[in-house]
């Protein structure tokens, strides 16, 4: 599993011309979930995502989590995340889990954070503010 973080002042997701979804101060996550991923790697991403204290407390320090900040989730499925370029130009891909993506989102709002989440498989049209910029990946195999 494998995600992008951006820090952002808002950020929404659009589909068919219809916004489906939009959170202030928060994270946009895109989220690559490949089929071999696990219960394991979801709770790890989920945790991590949840607790990362990458907002600046009172002394300017990246000390605060999205709870410090009453901050929000927006979660758009990206299965480019894991394009293959090894060979040509042309990009391959692996297949999803679906059904994966959608327990990451449940599972973040069990931790009681605020999240929107794009279409999964849509053709989605993503807006946001990148605050600072702030942009880190995170991937469930490489945690050691």
């Amino acid at each position: 599993m494998r995600a992008v973080i951006q820090r952002v002042s808002r950020a929404s997701v659009d589909v068919d011309n219809e916004t489906i979804g939009s959170i202030e101060r928060g994270f946009l996550v895109l989220l690559g979930v490949a089929d071999e991923d696990t219960e394991e790697d979801m709770a790890y991403l989920v945790k991590k995502i949840t607790q990362m204290r990458i907002f600046e407390d009172e002394a300017g320090k990246m000390n605060l989590s999205l709870k410090d900040v009453d901050g929000e989730l927006l979660i758009i499925s990206q299965f480019t995340l894991f394009a293959s370029t090894k060979k040509g130009n042309r990009p391959s891909f692996t297949d999803f889990s679906k059904d994966m993506y959608l327990k990451f989102i449940a599972a973040c709002r069990d931790c009681g954070i605020h999240t929107e989440e794009g279409e999964f498989g849509a053709h989605m049209m993503v807006s946001l503010v990148n605050d600072g910029p702030v942009t880190i990946t995170i991937d469930s195999k490489q945690r050691h």
